[in-house]
This record gives C-alpha cells, sequence and structure tokens, in this order.
C-alpha cells in the first residue's frame, strides 16, 4: 500500500519548525500537517488536540490563527444562547479535533506568502519564525477570562442561595 501522505522534506520540516517556535512540539505539528496534505491536496481531517479542546479560541489565537478564532468565537457566542448544553459541548468537541486544521491552514497562507516575498532560504526561516511563532498574551487572556467566569458563577450561586435562604426564612415567619 502506498503511503498517500506527502512526504516531508528537510525544507519543509525547518519550515513548520520556524513558523511552531517550539521545538518540544514540532514533531507533533509535522505529522499533524502531513495528515492534512495527501498527495499535495489539502483535506480537512480529524486531528485531536487537548490544548485545542480546552483551549478552544484562545488555542487559535495562541497559534496566531486569527480569523478561524474570530469565526469560533461567533460560533460559541451564538451557541451560548441555546439553553440546553448539547450544542456547546458539541462545538467543544468539534474544536478540539478540527481546530489544529486551521492553524495548519494559517501556515500554508503564511508559507506561501513568505516564499513569493522572500527568496533566500534563511531569511524564510526567519520570516516564519516572525508571522508564526505563538502569542504569549493568548494565555494570559485565557486565565483571566477563566478567572473572570469562576469568579463570577461562584458570586451569582451565592447570590442565589441567599436570595433562596431569605425567601425560605420569610415564608417560615
Amino acid at each position: 500500500m502506498e503511503n498517500k501522505y506527502a512526504p516531508i522534506e528537510d525544507y519543509d520540516y525547518k519550515m513548520i519548525e520556524a513558523y511552531i517556535d517550539k521545538p518540544e512540539v514540532t514533531d507533533w505539528y509535522v505529522d499533524t500537517f502531513k495528515r492534512f496534505n495527501i498527495n499535495g491536496v489539502d483535506v480537512m481531517k480529524w486531528k485531536w488536540s487537548w490544548w485545542a479542546f480546552f483551549g478552544s479560541v484562545f488555542y487559535l489565537l495562541y497559534r496566531k490563527s486569527y480569523l478561524a478564532a474570530g469565526i469560533l468565537f461567533l460560533f460559541t457566542f451564538v451557541i451560548s444562547f441555546i439553553p440546553i448544553p448539547g450544542p456547546g459541548l458539541l462545538l467543544w468537541i468539534l474544536t478540539g479535533g478540527y481546530a489544529p486544521y486551521f492553524v495548519y491552514k494559517t501556515y500554508k497562507e503564511k508559507r506561501l506568502e513568505v516564499e513569493a516575498q522572500v527568496h533566500d532560504e534563511e531569511k524564510r526561516f526567519e520570516t516564519m519564525r516572525y508571522v508564526g511563532g505563538y502569542n504569549d498574551w493568548a494565555i494570559w487572556v485565557a486565565v483571566i477570562m477563566h478567572l473572570f467566569f469562576w469568579i463570577a458563577a461562584f458570586s451569582m450561586l451565592g447570590f442565589i442561595l441567599t436570595a433562596i435562604g431569605l425567601a425560605a426564612g420569610n415564608a417560615v415567619q
């Protein structure tokens, strides 16, 4: 059986490595990106990422996939108005499986742009590091947003329990 995944050349590996800019996860992204390119054709496929699952929009912001992050934010916002938990959970799971593909698509767009503009190979790697990489601020925004959410949730819970307690106390009198 022939290998349907596009082979990865040294240059391709270095471009992905430069774009990801985290040597400890480069191999994961190389293997993932190979899955999305079958015989030179881009194909959206499922590739699970716990970081994408738990990070959701923030994972995409961290990986500089701004358009995908914006669209996911809009979906999340709209789904938040549905009063049952199923659609939100489904979106969360789909994000864990498909968000790496959107990082790949951003990588491909940036790579084509860099290759069209920069002709020196070393400068290409340097430029990919600059246009790719990651946003540390996305982690801080995620932490702050989650803290805000949990503080608000516990505050509302305390308010509700206090209101129930007051109502029960007034009912007894």
